[in-house]
C-alpha cells in the first residue's frame, strides 16, 4: 500500500524562534537580610508576572499558526471525502445494474484484489422525541393498575426492563417493538395508548457521513488505516512525556 501525507510539520523555530522562559538563579533565602529578602521576592514576582506576559505572547503567536494547518488539513480531508464518495458512487450503481437489486443498505464496502478495502456509509442516530415520554407514562399507568401477585409482578418486571433507557438516554427501539409484541396479550387502553405513542415518537436521523479504510500488512493482517487526527499513531520515536505526569 502507498501512501503520500502532506508535509504539516511545525518546528521549534516556527513556534518558538528564539523566545525562551527566564528562569530565576538559585539563590539561599536563609542568608539574605531583610532587606534583600525583600529585594529578592519583588524579583521573582516580577519575574513571574514577566513569564506570563510571554506565554500569552507565545500563545497568541503559536496558536493561530498551528490552527491554520489544522484548517488545512480539514478542508483538504472534506476534498478527499467528497471525491472519494463521487467516484465510489458509480460503482455503487453499477453493482447493482450487475446484481439486479438495488437495496436501502446504510454502507457499502469495495475491496481490491490486494486486500485494500474502502467502505462508505452514514450511521443513525436512533432516538425518540419528548412525546416519547408521554407514552412511558401511559404505559405506567397500566403497571400501577394491576394487582399485585406473582405473575403481575412478573409481567412489570418485563415491562420496566424494556422501557429501561439506554446508556444514551434514549428508548431502544427492539425492546419497544418486544414491548409491542406484549401488547397482543392485554386490551388495556393506556397500555396501548401509550406504545402507540412511544411508536409515533420513533424519530430515526442520519448523523455522520463515514469513510473506513483498512489494508493487509506484509504477512497478511487486515490493519484499519487511520483517518482522523485523534486516530492517526504519533511516530515511533515521538517524545509524549511532556503531557504526562513525571514518574515518581
Amino acid at each position: 500500500m502507498n501512501t503520500a501525507t502532506a508535509d504539516i510539520t511545525v518546528t521549534a523555530a516556527e513556534i518558538v524562534g528564539t523566545v525562551a522562559p527566564a528562569t530565576s538563579p538559585v539563590v539561599d533565602l536563609s542568608k539574605l537580610s531583610e532587606k534583600e529578602l525583600a529585594a529578592e521576592l519583588a524579583r521573582r514576582t516580577a519575574l513571574k508576572e514577566g513569564n506570563k506576559l510571554a506565554y500569552k505572547s507565545l500563545s497568541n503567536e503559536v496558536v493561530p499558526t498551528l490552527f491554520q494547518k489544522l484548517l488545512t488539513y480539514s478542508q483538504i480531508g472534506a476534498e478527499i471525502k467528497a471525491e472519494i464518495y463521487s467516484s465510489l458512487k458509480t460503482l455503487i450503481k453499477l453493482k447493482f445494474e450487475a446484481y439486479g437489486v438495488k437495496s436501502d443498505q446504510m454502507s457499502h464496502t469495495f475491496t481490491a484484489d490486494n486486500g485494500d478495502s474502502i467502505t462508505i456509509g452514514y450511521n443513525v442516530n436512533r432516538g425518540y422525541d419528548d412525546t416519547a415520554f408521554l407514552g412511558v407514562a401511559k404505559v405506567k399507568e397500566f403497571i400501577n393498575s394491576l394487582a399485585t401477585d406473582a405473575q403481575t409482578a412478573k409481567l412489570i418486571n418485563q415491562i420496566t426492563r424494556l422501557l429501561r433507557p439506554t446508556k444514551t438516554g434514549d428508548l431502544d427501539p427492539k425492546r419497544i417493538l418486544e414491548l409491542r409484541q406484549m401488547t397482543n396479550d392485554y386490551s388495556d387502553p393506556n397500555l396501548l395508548e401509550g406504545v402507540k405513542i412511544i411508536e409515533d415518537a420513533y424519530n430515526p436521523t442520519r448523523s455522520t457521513w463515514y469513510i473506513q479504510a483498512k489494508y493487509k500488512n506484509g504477512v497478511g493482517i487486515e490493519v484499519n488505516l487511520p483517518l482522523s487526527l485523534s486516530a492517526a499513531p504519533f511516530p515511533t520515536d515521538f517524545d509524549l512525556s511532556f503531557l504526562l505526569d513525571d514518574e515518581k
